[in-house]
């Protein structure tokens, strides 16, 4: 027979799908399960795979195009498709993973590039704080939507997990860090290996560039004043979902400054047994969720989303946590934050960020949040005016920690 392909429905809040690349050409055969074509979303870029097996007859769809979600967007003819036969359509199924698919999470999206709209900042110091196991967080029986995180350590294989000065340092000498053997616990790569690996000559490749070299690579215009850079789809999307919460939403800020003197003093108490017993780094990041979150159950109305014709308090904290990721910036959600200790919420934002700069977030892993928190203070900022993300009624930024003479 011959199979109709429509743009997937990927959410309840998803409406329409731009056609981002297609995988496989007209002409071209395709496997059950294969990827067939890149799809963005306001929420994900994700690649959906084919229902069927079968060659692909033609592409209803250019790239580029923005479609409503189960629009006919290819056709694919399959070995038993008789001469002259209807095609018959077929959505594509993105709830059951292939028995045989590598590096899923119980649904059919493989390379998920972060697009969705923040306040505009990042999430730089979520230093891989390791899994709980003396004292794992509680799990809700009722809360199928819940990411949990394994209670042990992450295992060697997959991508390196760095501390954000070793990443840094490693992006200004253009180290490729798998080249690496660390030396620190756990086989964690540290700054002196960084160190020594650019000391010993075999830091730079021939086609390296910098970060920043890349990102503006353009074409020069004519009286060489200009360069103009496209426009990607996941560009675009970002672009629109952040004017849209702008114009959607009257903005109000407010700043407030705290005195941490007594959270410093905490984390330096218990720092060394953490990344003793943890493998990793205890940042300020879970305390801050964890005050959010005590805040958020006091004033509810912040923990809500705008409904139109009603305001729609959420009994659960879904929190949002603004992370820069290679094709943009994202806000993955930590489900259910309320009911962590500050081991899980470290183990629970630290795995969120790195499956964001990574590519392996799911859909749920972006969807349902009701607050969203931003931290500018990495960047060294200490006033910050951010983007509340649509539909949710708040954002908050923590900025950078100064220290001041009390008189």
């Amino acid at each position: 027979m011959s199979v109709t392909i429509e743009l997937p429905h990927v959410g309840e809040s998803v409406v329409e799908g731009t056609i981002g690349k297609w995988l496989k050409q007209p002409g071209e055969n395709i496997k059950r399960y294969e990827p067939l074509v890149e799809i963005i979303t306001d929420k994900v870029t994700m690649e959906v795979p084919s229902p069927v097996e079968g060659s692909l007859v033609r592409v209803l769809a250019e790239e580029g195009e923005t479609l409503p979600m189960g629009t006919p967007i290819a056709e694919v003819a399959t070995a038993d498709s008789p001469e002259g036969a209807e095609p018959e359509t077929k959505a594509i199924e993105i709830e059951t993973a292939a028995p045989d698919s590598p590096g899923t999470t119980g649904q059919l999206l493989r390379d998920v590039t972060p697009v969705g709209p923040t306040g505009g900042a990042v999430v730089e110091n979520l230093e891989p704080a390791g899994t709980p196991a003396a004292s794992p967080a509680p799990q809700p029986a009722a809360a199928p939507a819940k990411p949990t995180y394994a209670a042990s350590p992450p295992a060697p294989a997959g991508p390196t997990r760095l501390s954000p000065a070793v990443r840094r340092l490693a992006q200004e000498h253009s180290v490729d860090v798998a080249r690496i053997q660390g030396t620190g616990l756990g086989g964690r790569i540290t700054s002196n290996d960084i160190l020594k690996f650019v000391e010993s000559g075999a830091a730079q490749t021939p086609d390296a560039a910098p970060a920043s070299a890349r990102q503006l690579q353009g074409k020069t215009a004519a009286d060489g004043q200009e360069t103009h850079i496209p426009v990607t789809p996941v560009r675009r999307m970002i672009a629109e979902a952040m004017a849209r919460s702008v114009t959607a939403i009257p903005h109000a800020w407010s700043t407030v400054e705290v005195d941490v003197s007594g959270l410093v003093a905490l984390r330096a108490s218990v720092r060394a047994e953490f990344e003793q017993k943890r493998g990793g780094s205890l940042t300020y990041l879970p305390f801050v969720i964890k005050a959010v979150v005590e805040a958020l159950k006091e004033v509810p109305t912040m923990n809500a989303t705008w409904g139109g014709d009603k305001i729609i308090l959420k009994n659960n904290v879904n929190l949002g946590l603004a992370v820069a990721a290679p094709e943009g910036l994202i806000v993955p959600v930590l489900h259910n934050a309320d009911q962590f200790s500050i081991v899980g919420l470290a183990a629970g934002a630290s795995e969120l960020a790195e499956r964001a700069r990574t590519k392996k977030l799911t859909l749920t892993d972006v969807q349902g949040g009701t607050f969203t928190l931003n931290n500018t203070g990495a960047l060294g900022s200490y006033v910050s005016g951010p983007i509340i993300n649509y539909p949710q009624a708040g954002i908050m930024t923590t900025e950078t920690i100064q220290k001041r003479p009390v008189v």
